[in-house]
């Protein structure tokens, strides 16, 4: 008889919780960095601020697959599959890409001529206010970065594993439409099939399914389902709108969302 697995079981909620804990140090590292950048010298400083922000990157990135892979590792016994098996270590993002997301998040702060046609609302605001919101930019991207690679490292697993099936994606009461939709669909996501399509401050998780196995929706995801397939998924082009919409008048998600 198959055994049941869940976007909703204790060891999925743990590993959430346990990479939300890690990006919290995360981000306390990175607020420490912040004197680094010196507005007056952007130029000189900026560059010391990215490589010191990449090296956490790198630094957090490993405890992010370090926690993934004893979560799949647990899930693998949980399921009594045979044969061994070793998650992966992944390499972490290229610095090209991690430079690039950086310095989108401080773009604001370089100074423009406020009668500058191409000045943004954004980078006429007050200095400390520039500095700001680049910080929590900054960190937003810099959690994207780390979680993503131990949600990979899953991901990779489950392609490389030959007792393992599918993979599902787990998303918590709090998450956003997006990816409350994306939970609804299960353990459709097999091999090369899907990127797992992550957001800045996605907490979302990646739930490995093995041979003997059978995925079922948790109560929440089979509700979240029921409100896509009657609110949403008859208007094309619009679904993503309604079923937020739908989500938050059932409670589903503040009505600000």
């Amino acid at each position: 008889m198959a055994t049941l697995v869940s976007d909703d079981g204790g060891d999925e909620a743990r590993q959430r919780a346990a990479q939300r804990g890690l990006t919290r140090l995360l981000v306390r590292d990175m607020r420490r960095l912040r004197r680094i950048i010196v507005p007056s010298r952007l130029q000189a400083t900026m560059p010391d601020w990215i490589e010191a922000v990449r090296a956490l990157v790198g630094q957090y990135g490993q405890a992010s697959q370090s926690l993934a892979a004893d979560y799949y590792e647990a899930q693998r016994i949980a399921a009594r599959v045979t044969g061994r098996f070793t998650v992966p270590l992944l390499d972490p993002p290229p610095d090209e890409q991690v430079d690039a997301s950086l310095r989108w998040t401080t773009k604001d702060l370089w100074p423009r001529e406020p009668d500058d046609p191409k000045t943004t609302d954004a980078q006429r605001e007050p200095l400390e206010t520039r500095l700001e919101q680049a910080e929590k930019k900054a960190e937003a991207v810099a959690q994207k970065l780390v979680v993503d690679q131990g949600r990979d490292a899953v991901r990779e697993a489950v392609r490389r594993d030959p007792q393992a099936t599918a993979w599902a994606r787990a998303a918590a009461l709090g998450a956003c439409a997006f990816c409350k939709l994306l939970a609804t669909r299960g353990a459709v996501y097999k091999q090369d099939t899907a990127d797992f399509r992550s957001h800045d401050n996605c907490h979302c998780g990646v739930v490995p399914v093995f041979k003997g196995q059978r995925f079922e929706l948790s109560d929440h995801a089979r509700e979240w389902e029921r409100l896509y397939r009657e609110y949403a998924a008859p208007h094309s082009g619009d679904q993503l709108a309604r079923f937020r919409r739908a989500l938050a008048e059932h409670g589903h998600l503040p009505a600000a969302s």
